[in-house]
């Protein structure tokens, strides 16, 4: 089962942050950077998403609306749910960061990568996640002021105006310039793409290095830890099969059914950890956590529902010419 590499480089800077964290002046210049970081990064988001091709597959809407449905309306709900397992399982910080984990978009390069890996529909799952990607810079800001509310670390109208001027704003700008920097981005996108990675590095290193000045860590025990673990595979299982017989009972074929379990089973760190910057601010290391360990989890599981789906007899029988796969790599990337 794959071992994503960006987890690896994610928990070095979790390590460094606990070993030299950023302090008073410092601790101002990286907040400031990260800041910079994540309105490039949605500038990027926006630059690089064609919507002409995302508006394209609405001919296909039955199933976007499917895995929208999952990722914005069962998750929560299942999020929500979840609080009954505070005190027992899990404490109220690690909860609230569960509870954002359910409610931020769903990834695009590794659902694409696992649909095609099963010889399921891959455009649908492009256009799938497109659409989530969209949809989440305005929803799930919206849905952490409904659910997690002033309990949120600190969320508040002012965090609201932050998101518009970090996010919204950087997006809709690369929107806009799209049509002259397109070419540049699709020329250059090695080199941005590891912009973008130093740019989420960056905001987990001003996260969690706050919050060890704060000492927040301190709250977090080995025991909760397990249990944050055992509630995520319960709820990684329990999107796999829903997602799975559910597409099955509304009547899709498998490839869509495929499409359907990757792309509305799964949530995206590359878009969840700039999010939760800005929400939680000095608590975003705890809020962080729960999808950092989802997100590795969602990849070791999918790439073996992905081989077996790729062997089931009905594969078989198809043509021989075997299905194009993408790099290994490309599993790891989320976006």
């Amino acid at each position: 089962m794959p071992i994503d590499p960006y987890i690896v480089l994610l928990l070095a800077t979790v390590g460094l942050a606990a070993l030299l964290p950023a302090r008073d002046t410092a601790a101002d210049a990286v907040s400031w950077a990260s800041t910079a970081a994540i309105a490039f990064l949605f500038f990027l988001y926006g630059a690089r998403m064609s919507t002409r091709e995302a508006l394209d597959g609405l001919r296909h809407w039955r199933l976007h609306v499917t895995v929208l449905a999952c990722t914005f309306v069962i998750f929560p709900l299942l999020g929500t749910a979840a609080r009954g397992l505070v005190p027992v399982l899990l404490d109220q910080p690690l909860y609230q960061g569960l509870l954002f984990l359910t409610l931020v978009p769903s990834t695009i390069q590794s659902s694409i990568a696992f649909t095609s890996i099963a010889r399921g529909n891959v455009p649908a799952a492009i256009c799938a996640g497109s659409f989530s990607s969209l949809v989440g810079i305005v929803v799930t800001p919206l849905l952490a002021a409904t659910l997690l509310g002033s309990g949120g670390g600190g969320f508040s109208a002012h965090s609201l105006t932050e998101i518009v001027l970090q996010l919204l704003v950087p997006f809709l700008a690369g929107q806009v310039l799209r049509r002259w920097l397109g070419g540049f981005i699709i020329r250059h996108k090695k080199v941005l793409g590891l912009v973008d990675r130093c740019s989420i590095l960056l905001v987990v290193y001003t996260a969690f290095s706050e919050g060890v000045v704060r000492g927040i860590w301190h709250q977090v025990s080995p025991l909760r830890l397990g249990g944050l673990l055992v509630v995520e595979a319960v709820l990684l299982a329990v999107m796999l099969l829903l997602t799975w017989y559910g597409a099955k009972a509304l009547g899709f074929g498998r490839e869509d059914r495929i499409a359907i379990q990757f792309a509305g089973s799964k949530k995206s760190l590359a878009s969840g950890l700039p999010m939760a910057g800005v929400l939680f601010g000095a608590h975003a290391s705890l809020a962080v956590l729960p999808l950092m360990l989802f997100h590795q989890m969602q990849l070791m599981v999918c790439a073996v529902i992905a081989k077996r789906r790729a062997r089931d007899p009905e594969v078989r029988e198809e043509t021989d010419a075997p299905a194009a796969r993408p790099p290994a790599a490309a599993a790891s990337r989320d976006r």
